[in-house]
């Protein structure tokens, strides 16, 4: 696992960028245990590996999760969510059976999500370097 502030390259580019993902349950059900939050974080470190993502964070409750990925540019933040939820929901309901009677008609995961940017200088720092360039005459 990298450290925080470790910059990683890719064949053209060189990054360092973070989200914070949470996904909430279809009504807020609190359908999670302990074992099932295991099972979920298994499950979304494989998706991640896939897609070439750091899972470099990973917790719940009983009715959300809450995720902080270090993901490379090539990677739309969308189609990376759209997979963590869809095989989850799909493997938590293959590996624990007895969970799929807590799911709203089939349905684990709300359709929405919260995904924020985060690491790096505070975006005040960043807005004063970037009107601080030296625009040529």
């Amino acid at each position: 696992m990298t450290t925080e502030n470790e910059i990683r390259t890719g064949r053209h580019c060189v990054f360092a960028l973070h989200a914070h993902l949470v996904f909430v349950t279809k009504y807020r059900k609190r359908v999670f245990t302990s074992e099932s939050l295991d099972i979920l974080k298994e499950v979304m470190q494989k998706v991640c590996d896939d897609f070439d993502v750091e899972l470099a964070a990973f917790e719940g409750e009983d009715n959300h999760v809450h995720l902080l990925v270090n993901y490379p540019p090539q990677v739309q933040l969308s189609k990376l969510v759209n997979s963590l939820k869809g095989v989850s929901s799909r493997m938590l309901r293959k590996q624990m059976p007895s969970m799929a009677n807590r799911y709203y008609k089939d349905v684990l995961w709300s359709p929405s999500y919260f995904a924020a940017s985060c690491g790096g200088a505070p975006l005040s720092v960043i807005k004063h370097y970037v009107e601080q360039q030296n625009r040529p005459l």
